[in-house]
């Protein structure tokens, strides 16, 4: 009874955010749990653009996936089986671009913020005679991204194939990842360079030139 008195207490907004709230909730019991390769307890997705192959992807608990998210697994090659994982306690916010067609993980408690991309797929242009055109094209290889736990990527970054995002660290808005970011770092910049980074011994951050 209380949880009823303290819901009409309530401003409409918030009242309109929880029973938004307690759909997302609902959705993942109902459906996500069942059509995901695994969906934990306490995971939401709010309005997705677009979920593809989802038995390929697997999602932790407490997950939070904002509006207009894309979840692309891809079947690039029939010897190819995609593998999306995203850790328990992630938090993914406004219109996230992720598409994989060999291997993302993402860790836990990772902060993605609006308008980011990750995707481990590569779109060869060099032969100019085929057909098809660039955008369905991928590359067949064994290619991945890594995301270490409690890392942070912030607006706009795009994660490019084949590189490792390191515990802890932080990418500045706009950031272009092309090449690895050691644990407790910081990036930016397109290419992204680490500029600070946490050093144990004095147990301070120092910045990098």
């Amino acid at each position: 009874m209380s949880r009823w008195v303290s819901f009409w207490r309530k401003s409409s907004l918030d009242r309109c955010n929880s029973l938004a709230a307690l759909y997302c909730r609902a959705k993942g019991l109902l459906l996500y749990r069942w059509v995901f390769q695994s969906f934990g307890s306490g995971s939401t997705i709010a309005k997705p653009m677009l979920i593809s192959n989802p038995q390929f992807i697997s999602i932790g608990a407490h997950v939070s996936i904002r509006p207009g998210v894309r979840l692309e697994a891809v079947r690039s090659a029939p010897h190819r089986v995609p593998e999306l994982r995203i850790g328990s306690g992630a938090n993914i916010e406004q219109n996230v671009h992720i598409v994989c067609h060999c291997r993302i993980h993402i860790g836990e408690n990772v902060s993605i913020t609006g308008q980011c991309a990750i995707v481990d797929v590569t779109h060869p242009y060099e032969d100019i005679a085929n057909p098809v055109k660039i955008g369905a094209r991928i590359l067949d290889e064994d290619s991945f991204v890594e995301i270490g736990d409690g890392a942070f990527l912030g607006i706009g970054t795009v994660v490019l194939p084949n590189v490792r995002i390191g515990r802890g660290s932080v990418t500045a808005a706009r950031s272009v990842v092309t090449s690895d970011i050691p644990d407790y770092s910081v990036a930016a910049g397109a290419p992204a360079k680490v500029i600070r980074t946490y050093d144990p011994t004095t147990e301070s951050w120092l910045r990098v030139r």
